[in-house]
């Protein structure tokens, strides 16, 4: 391993207010960086059975060795206990905190404990400082925070902010961090975990070189990397549209989610697609950090002030695929604007979108068939596309008004325990549903992946190849999805954004890592990457996960899909081949 302070890992006790760092470059030289370190770390730090909101529960940032090097690296993992689901929570967020912590001169940030008082963290290079947060916490909106932090805090340029909203403060289960305003470690409650430890925010900067092998080859790779990226056709959707543009092709295949996944096809599909959005709303693009595609898709809302007609205020609102599912079709929302203002809403409040969005149409369809009232509801009548009402309904979420919003703030499974429904209540493992209805290797994603995301094994793009040939059986289906999120572990432990998988391959991946200076083979990355994976289940399985109990929601299998029919028993025994698969100790 080239570089020596990739290997060093700060750790911060709020409990004592004290930090040390510690060299470990063990875990580093064999599990690269990014996922592969952070669940060694977890698993140390995270003792069996730990409250997920106290303060035995971890936080731990990572970043791989290609991060500050080669261009769409940049992305954090962050790795705890998730309060959402009870095990494993992993989330990954761009902007420019992995630029940040590796210039700081670590490869890992672990924090420990809880203060008993509202601090934010500034980390800058080998300095570290427990700031007084009691005038942040509170505050309606984790925009505000962010540039009060901008303004406080040294190092503009070079520095990331992450910070909480009222939804973190208050123990949401799904709330998220916001880091540079418009990226997030959205899914599986990190911003809940920062709350329970009375973490405001952390602010990180740094400002030094990292060393290659070879300045020659270095220059070889990064430009076959940074071609690759702008001049082909595999970035240019992300640039163009966003993935914003999935909501058309999803349409015409039947595999995008409306009303709660009572039906795949949208008559209002058009007016929240990516090019509707594009025409009449696109204010701006950005990148993360060491990116040159411009993926993030800003929207522009001007709205007048309501006391002063002439006066306008703009906003401006990221937008991609996964919240216009979540908080668009998912909802029978038409209205862009009311999207846009719910979105803006649920950024505010600093709450994940998706969550958000399967939590309110999950009561929307309760409410309809009787099982909430309004007395519940606080007077709400819930109904398809009303975004003042959902705009209300999250403010309570956020507050934990009453009982049923407290139920809300805890999730669908949980809420649906409580009231009825779970027949129609889209979670996986405890996490709600990604916008993909495709057929059943998306629903195997969805329930045996570690993060129970359409990110980890990609079953969608699988029910998508099968359409042009025969079905597979379910032991194929499992090997399939297995081999993808194997690989996968490779790509977060380097850190690389999954947009550029097409990318980085193999070949390119071992030809990056030599210049930093990690000689290894494409014959040493795929057992790897099992290997890290297998780390993965077994903290879940530690902390409780359980395939064979994992509740199966009936409305996926009524709800018809482009690979045509499925049923759960098809399901439960390709997943029992998945956990054969990833348990199995290579000969």
């Amino acid at each position: 391993m080239l570089d020596p302070k990739l290997s060093r890992v700060l750790y911060i006790d709020l409990t004592h207010r004290r930090f040390e760092v510690r060299e470990r470059p063990e875990l580093f030289t064999f599990s690269l960086g990014g996922t592969g370190v952070a669940i060694q770390l977890l698993a140390e730090e995270c003792p069996p059975g730990a409250d997920p909101l106290g303060p035995e529960n971890p936080i731990v940032f990572a970043v791989g060795p290609l991060t500050s090097l080669f261009p769409l690296a940049s992305k954090t993992v962050a790795m705890f206990k998730s309060p959402h689901t009870g095990n494993l929570g992993e989330s990954h967020a761009g902007g420019r905190s992995a630029i940040a912590l590796r210039e700081a001169g670590y490869g890992a940030l672990v924090i420990r404990g809880a203060s008993d008082m509202p601090v934010y963290l500034a980390v800058h290079g080998p300095q570290v400082f427990f700031r007084d947060a009691s005038a942040l916490w509170g505050m309606r909106s984790c925009f505000t925070v962010g540039r009060i932090l901008r303004e406080v805090e040294p190092k503009a340029g070079l520095r990331t902010i992450m910070r909480i909203g009222q939804a973190g403060e208050n123990l949401v289960t799904y709330a998220g961090v916001t880091t540079e305003t418009y990226r997030h470690f959205g899914r599986l409650g990190l911003g809940a975990v920062f709350g329970s430890k009375k973490l405001k925010a952390v602010v990180i900067s740094g400002r030094r070189s990292i060393p290659v092998s070879s300045a020659r080859e270095y220059r070889e790779v990064y430009d076959e990397i940074y071609t690759a990226s702008v001049e082909s056709d595999l970035m240019r959707k992300y640039h163009d549209l966003g993935t914003a543009e999935n909501v058309l092709p999803l349409n015409e295949l039947g595999g995008l989610p409306v009303r709660n996944l009572q039906a795949a096809r949208y008559e209002g599909a058009t007016q929240l697609s990516g090019e509707a959005l594009a025409e009449h709303y696109l204010g701006r693009r950005l990148s993360c950090a060491h990116c040159p595609i411009g993926c993030i898709h800003l929207a522009a809302l001007r709205e007048p002030y309501e006391d002063e007609p002439y006066f306008y205020k703009t906003s401006m609102i990221s937008y991609d695929y996964e919240p216009l599912y979540a908080l668009g079709t998912m909802l029978g929302g038409q209205d862009p604007v009311g999207w846009l203002q719910l979105m803006d809403e649920v950024e505010t409040r600093g709450l994940d979108a998706l969550s958000t969005g399967v939590v309110l149409a999950w009561a929307t369809e309760a409410q309809e068939r009787g099982l909430i009232s309004e007395k519940e509801t606080l007077g709400l009548r819930l109904t398809w596309g009303d975004y003042p009402t959902y705009i209300a309904a999250v403010q309570h979420i956020t507050a934990r008004t009453n009982e049923f919003y407290r139920a809300l703030g805890w999730g669908v499974d949980f809420a649906a325990a409580q009231y009825g429904g779970e027949d129609f209540a889209l979670a996986f493992g405890g996490n709600e549903m990604p916008g993909y209805h495709t057929g059943p290797a998306a629903h195997l994603t969805h329930l045996t992946g570690a993060r129970h995301s359409h990110l980890d094994s990609a079953g969608y793009s699988l029910d998508q190849k099968v359409l042009l040939k025969q079905r597979q059986s379910p032991q194929e289906v499992a090997a399939a999805l297995v081999k993808e999120e194997s690989w996968r572990q490779i790509l977060s432990s380097l850190v690389v954004c999954f947009f550029a998988r097409r990318i980085y391959r193999p070949e390119m991946v071992v030809r990056a890592l030599s210049v930093a200076g990690f000689a290894l083979g494409e014959e040493d990355l795929f057992p790897l990457g099992r290997e890290i994976l297998r780390w993965k289940v077994a903290f879940k399985e530690r902390e409780g996960f359980d395939l064979e109990t994992l509740r199966i929601p009936q409305r996926i299998l009524e709800t018809p899909s482009p690979a045509g029919p499925f049923d759960e028993a098809f399901l439960r025994e390709a997943m029992r081949h998945y956990r054969q698969e990833v348990t199995a100790h290579p000969s």
